[in-house]
């Protein structure tokens, strides 16, 4: 992706994180300059890839396939130090765009229509190879429990949510004409570089041409403390 759709595609979700009424905690608004001077007392942000994330899973188209998010709390199952055992994101999904298919091998998670359109969750079960399987899926969503056939597209207005288990496929869309849509996800701890499946195979972090200088840096961008 280029430098220049990264830093619209913040400002954007910025834009509708204000029009919903969200408010984002102070490490979203520090400039890159403004990180070059954060010490040790930051830390579990850098750690914890807490921050934003910008993401067209390497097919470099945006507007088509990808997603804008935050992590805005996160533990780290891997270092004793962080010992938090949930995580939250808020995710701009926009209409038009698209979510690929995936599961996650350990992380369960609700995922929250907060504003805006329709949010559509196609679900599967995983076959035990990875794979899409054609059976009846359980449908977790606020205090229901119902099954559907392989491959429903769950509708989630806002205020609405769904669970989300190890080994559920799911992807993400919006129902046309209703509108960008804010997303919350509450969670297990997160872990991107591990723990996607992803049906068929895409890429996670993008690759960055530097046509313009940074916004804001990604989650995997933060110089190191002094």
């Amino acid at each position: 992706m280029k430098r220049s759709e990264i830093n619209r595609c913040i400002k954007e979700m910025e834009e509708l994180v204000r029009k919903n009424g969200f408010y984002l905690p102070p490490f979203c608004n520090f400039t890159p300059e403004e990180w070059k001077t954060k010490g040790h007392e930051y830390d579990e942000i850098r750690d914890n890839m807490l921050g934003w994330d910008i993401t067209d899973y390497g097919l470099g188209d945006w507007e088509k396939v990808g997603f804008a998010l935050i992590t805005l709390r996160n533990g780290n199952q891997n270092n004793p130090k962080y010992s938090k055992v949930y995580a939250e994101k808020l995710l701009m999904l926009k209409e038009g765009q698209h979510s690929p298919m995936h599961f996650h091998w350990k992380k369960s998670e609700d995922i929250i229509n907060r504003g805006g359109g329709t949010l559509i969750i196609h679900v599967y079960n995983d076959d035990g190879k990875e794979q899409l399987a054609d059976t009846d899926v359980l449908v977790n969503a606020d205090g229901r429990s119902y099954l559907v056939p392989a491959g429903t597209g769950v509708e989630l207005k806002p205020g609405e949510s769904i669970t989300l288990w190890p080994h559920q496929f799911h992807d993400f869309d919006v129902k046309p004409g209703t509108g960008d849509v804010l997303i919350g996800e509450v969670s297990m701890c997160n872990d991107d570089n591990t723990d996607n499946c992803f049906q068929p195979p895409v890429g996670r972090f993008p690759e960055i041409e530097e046509d313009e200088d940074p916004y804001r840096l990604l989650c995997n961008e933060y110089p190191t403390a002094k």
